[in-house]
């Protein structure tokens, strides 16, 4: 299934005007608060009539200004999550995840609820209601309750931002878990770089009510021109696979054939993840540094180099691990004569990726 949207609308001292296309998987819209983000979810939703375009799910199209088409929310299949659970409180676990049944087209196949419930790790919940739940607990009721509606869409507006880091940490792994295990597309905002790394199928970056960039998360992460936070959040992404955890606490990635030393994680050898590491966390080298604490030494070449408004500049270097963003000074970038092509080292702190910036793998398209 395919999401497509071209949409525009103008509220007098804001113009939105966007087209980009959400295919299976996890499509995050991306940027600063007011970008335009949950006016998109609105109009795919029903929420919203825009002035013109068109929003079309499966072939199925929801919206046609030209043809005047725009079916009301309770026709589109959606599925919703919202920053809280929003349960029933005077229903069980069990009875709140009937309710998104009841909403569901008949002829579902046979098991659908105890797979989305072992999904989700719900089977130690189903007879507690809301009130005994934790924040993490309830959001995977509500991803539960979504999807056995059997919707053609997910919509999650910013769904993890009531949760603190811990719960946070929680329910990550799920919504992984849904973007590898579920056929549907998912529309997820966030304004968080970590769950951008984490989630991201495709990533559409947006700025001032337009689509900056759109593709793949992580090429669009790794390009120095798209920051829709800011280089101060800019950071890429690169998938790498456990290779070995040792003994001193640290466990070692290999990606793209290149070794990276990251803080203990709890997955065995073999097991696919994303890593998040962010562009102020890079220091830059001619040559190989020896005689230095840092254990995570990439070679590489200089792809591009963008200078920015003020005192920095950006570096695209590309290694074997993937493309790594490099924030530093122009002064630096002078000094170094960076240019594109020029032979380089990336030179990583290893205890620099935090928890959120390690998930699991889904590779990226």
């Amino acid at each position: 299934m395919t999401l497509t949207v071209a949409i525009r609308h103008d509220f007098g001292g804001f113009a939105l005007d966007v087209a980009f296309a959400a295919p299976a998987g996890i499509t995050v819209l991306f940027g600063r608060s007011g970008a335009g983000k949950t006016t998109i979810v609105n109009a795919v939703a029903g929420l919203l009539r825009p002035q013109g375009g068109r929003i079309v799910v499966a072939g199925r199209t929801l919206f046609d200004s030209a043809a005047g088409i725009f079916l009301p929310p309770h026709r589109r299949r959606l599925g919703v999550i919202f920053q809280e659970g929003r349960l029933f409180p005077h229903l069980t676990v069990r009875q709140n995840l009937a309710y998104g049944r009841w909403f569901a087209p008949p002829g579902g196949p046979p098991g659908e609820v105890a797979e989305v419930v072992a999904m989700l790790g719900l089977g130690p919940l189903l007879d507690r209601r809301p009130g005994r739940l934790s924040g993490g607990e309830k959001q995977r009721v509500a991803i539960g309750r979504a999807l056995l509606a059997r919707p053609a869409i997910v919509l999650a507006d910013e769904p993890l931002a009531s949760l603190d880091e811990a719960r946070k940490a929680e329910i990550l792994p799920y919504f992984e878990r849904l973007r590898d295990g579920v056929a549907v597309p998912v529309l997820y905002v966030t304004h968080a770089p970590a769950e951008v790394a984490r989630l991201a199928t495709t990533v559409v970056a947006l700025a001032h009510g337009r689509v900056t960039a759109e593709g793949p998360a992580a090429a669009v992460l790794a390009d120095p021109a798209v920051t829709p936070l800011g280089a101060r959040e800019a950071g890429a992404m690169v998938l790498a696979r456990v290779r070995a955890h040792h003994p001193d606490g640290l466990t070692e990635l290999e990606a793209g054939g290149a070794p990276l030393f990251v803080p203990a994680l709890a997955a065995p050898p073999g097991t696919e993840v994303r890593l998040r590491i962010a562009a102020h966390e890079v220091i830059l080298a001619r040559e190989k540094p020896v005689g230095l604490s840092a254990l995570n030494i990439l070679a590489g070449r200089v792809h591009e180099v963008r200078a920015g408004e003020g005192p920095g500049a950006m570096v695209a270097l590309d290694t074997a691990a993937g493309r790594l963003l490099a924030r530093i000074t122009r002064r630096s970038a002078v000094a170094m004569g960076l240019r594109p092509g020029l032979a380089c080292h990336a030179v990583i702190k290893t205890v620099a990726p935090a928890p959120a910036d390690l998930g699991g793998g889904g590779e990226p398209e």
